[in-house]
């Protein structure tokens, strides 16, 4: 298979409450706000079904290497997921061969959109700037009727607007992309500072 076949993949870690909220809120709005900007629609690439424990299979890959753009969800647990960071170094070895995300070229592939924390993160999550929806992460569906809801549903669809202008700059499709096959192990973050006096 050559060339894209997804404008976007969709990186983030089955642990703790942001995939609720992912494939409750952000992911169905998403879509939906891209269809208004991208004719005819988007092609986004989004693993529902890899159960735990398995080796990072090779409809991953692929799908990752025929990708336009990845959007990280960003979460505590995200940057201790051995998964979630081959999906990152790979991408960002792609915009490292591209010559991307550097000092002269500072857009990248990589799109963090912040779900939650961010004193957890690795230097990776921190050295990008990144859509924070950090207040507007409810993950039950009962965030639909909250007062949070409008403000929510407005910052996907600038999120939108953006990406739908990101995804027609893309640099053409190579096959030689790299991919980090195996992930690498994930350092623990350094304890926190002791907030109270022994």
């Amino acid at each position: 298979m050559s060339d894209y076949k997804y404008d976007l993949f969709i990186s983030y870690s089955r642990h703790g409450s942001a995939s609720k909220w992912l494939l409750n809120h952000f992911y169905p709005k998403l879509e939906e706000y891209l269809i208004d900007e991208i004719y005819p629609g988007p092609k986004i690439f989004i693993d529902k079904g890899m159960s735990r424990g398995v080796v990072w299979s090779p409809e991953l890959k692929s799908a990752l290497r025929h990708s336009k753009i990845m959007i990280a969800v960003l979460s505590a647990p995200y940057f201790g997921s051995n998964w979630c960071m081959a999906e990152w170094d790979s991408m960002a070895a792609r915009e490292a061969f591209l010559g991307l995300a550097s000092e002269d070229r500072p857009q990248g592939l990589i799109y963090p959109v912040r779900y939650s924390d961010s004193t957890h993160f690795e230097n990776e999550g921190r050295l990008r700037s990144w859509w924070d929806f950090k207040g507007l992460d409810g993950a039950d569906r009962a965030f639909h009727g909250s007062k949070d809801w409008h403000a929510f549903q407005q910052k996907v669809r600038d999120c939108a607007r953006d990406l739908a202008e990101l995804l027609r700059q893309v640099p053409p499709w190579q096959p030689d992309w790299p991919i980090i096959e195996e992930p690498n192990p994930v350092l623990t973050p350094p304890p926190p500072i002791p907030r109270f006096d022994p």
